[in-house]
Order: structure tokens, then C-alpha cells, then sequence
């Protein structure tokens, strides 16, 4: 659906996706099948994934020294309080639910794009 919707949006910036958190660890490590991928300038996760959940994968990218700049957005389905506060007390930058409507997604993956790929200065692109 993320994919869909950066294509609907024509936002040109690269797009991977990985399956499961453990394979999300690994494409950050690179390592098992990942060894020439380019680290992610953002990480746009959901809570609800399979192997290791989204929160697990967000505690170790905040516990990696070499990981932890990288910006993560949690975007999920959930609206849970319990999930909202303990994705910003593991350190994500931001919290959004997916809307259910298409439009609405398409607007949050638009905003999404507009506010941290041109309005935010990330590490290392200055």
C-alpha cells in the first residue's frame, strides 16, 4: 500500500521493503542478502510486524550507534496510547495511524514526503 501510495503521489525517492522485522534488522546491518543496500535516510515502520514486531526493531535502532540518526516514523494501524508512548519512549520521531481511507493515506504519505525529505535537514545531507 506504501508503495502505491508513493507512486500515486509521483514521489521519486527510492522505496524498499522489507517483509519482517528481522529482515528489517538485517537490511540495516547488511548482512544476509542486504550487503550492498544503502542505509536509509528514513524508516518508516509498522508496529504490527511479523518476526519482530515494529517496536522491537525500533529499540534497536535507537540502541545502535551507527543506526540511532536515522530518523523513524511509526506508521501504523494502531491508535493504541500503550503503543503511541512506548514508540516515543523508545525514541521514534514521530507517531502517525494509518488512516483507513485511501485519500487520507495518500495525503499522510504526501505529508510525510513534503516535511522530512524537503523541509528537514538530515544528518549527513547538507
Amino acid at each position: 500500500m506504501i508503495k502505491e501510495a508513493f507512486e500515486d503521489a509521483r514521489i521519486i525517492n527510492d522505496l524498499v521493503v522489507v517483509k519482517d522485522g528481522e529482515s528489517a534488522i538485517n537490511y540495516l546491518n547488511k548482512r544476509k542478502g542486504y550487503e550492498s543496500v544503502l542505509t536509509p535516510d528514513i524508516v518508516l515502520l509498522d508496529i504490527n510486524l511479523p518476526r519482530k514486531n515494529g517496536l522491537e526493531v525500533l529499540d534497536y535502532i535507537k540502541q545502535n550507534v551507527k543506526l540511532k540518526q536515522i530518523p523513524v516514523i511509526m506508521l501504523t494501524t494502531s491508535s493504541s496510547d500503550r503503543d503511541i508512548l512506548e514508540s516515543y519512549n523508545k525514541h521514534a520521531n514521530c507517531f502517525i495511524t494509518k488512516p483507513v481511507d485511501v485519500e487520507d493515506f495518500l495525503n499522510v504519505i504526501t505529508s510525510i514526503e513534503h516535511f522530512w525529505i524537503h523541509l528537514v535537514t538530515l544528518p549527513g545531507k547538507r
